[in-house]
């Protein structure tokens, strides 16, 4: 196998860091979706409503888990970075690998979240077209 260089780590640097900017601007929009729902309920509480924020819930926990995952392959490749600069090739391999499959499962849980809000848009549309 050939060497790791310093610039292979370094190239996910910046596809993380766009990858974590819309992360972050997910948990945002779920931020503020839920205090505005969680509004509405005080004011007219519903099993609809209630259904909503569980939804949000569960989207907002993944999410989280997205970052979670999203940061640590980050910090993985700064790890690896560090580790070929001191010259430990298999450490820094081993460390570049799993910052890839980090990586992976993190977008994999991002594909899972976002079939589940498709399924909650859906199901809203499908009550505004029986109205």
């Amino acid at each position: 196998m050939d060497e790791l260089s310093l610039a292979t780590p370094s190239i996910l640097f910046s596809a993380i860091s766009l990858i974590m900017l819309a992360y972050t601007n997910r948990f945002l929009s779920y931020a503020t979706l839920i205090r505005s729902i969680s509004a509405e309920y005080a004011v007219k509480p519903s099993e609809k409503i209630r259904a909503q924020i569980s939804n949000l819930r569960r989207r907002l926990y993944m999410t989280r888990a997205m970052q979670i995952l999203g940061i640590l392959s980050l910090l993985l490749c700064v790890v690896c970075t560090f580790l070929i600069y001191v010259g430990l090739q298999t450490a820094a391999v081993w460390m570049f690998g799993i910052a890839l499959i980090s990586l992976a499962v993190s977008l994999a849980v991002s594909i899972a979240e976002i079939q589940i809000s498709v399924r909650a848009l859906d199901i809203h549309l499908d009550s505004v077209n029986h109205n």
